[in-house]
């Protein structure tokens, strides 16, 4: 599960980065200074919160940043909405599959 978990928030870090770099671009924010500093701040948290998929309370961390990046769409408009509800789904694939792939790993381990 850590391994699809962190796949998904290394990819969305990019993904804000670059949504980032559009909004401050295109004019869809008024101060790209604050735009730049939040989006910075995001993607800080989301490379941080894959070191957390250790502990127990990791996923609520993930589950935290992907409201973020919903939230995110207040001020980037609905694109960000669109995309943000994509990466919402991947992390719930990504936390239901990994814990059955976990699963599956631990009982052929106790198989072998």
């Amino acid at each position: 599960m850590k391994v699809l978990c962190s796949a998904v928030l290394g990819i969305e870090a990019v993904v804000v980065l670059l949504a980032t770099s559009l909004a401050t671009s295109d004019g869809s924010v008024a101060n790209t200074t604050v735009a730049w500093i939040a989006g910075l701040l995001l993607i800080l948290l989301l490379v941080l919160a894959i070191g957390t998929l250790r502990r127990p309370w990791g996923l609520t961390v993930g589950w935290i940043l992907q409201a973020l990046v919903l939230a995110s769409a207040i001020v980037v408009g609905w694109t960000m909405l669109v995309v943000g509800g994509i990466f919402v789904i991947l992390w719930w694939l990504a936390i239901h599959n990994g814990s059955r792939v976990d699963a599956l790993r631990a009982r052929a381990a106790d198989g072998d």
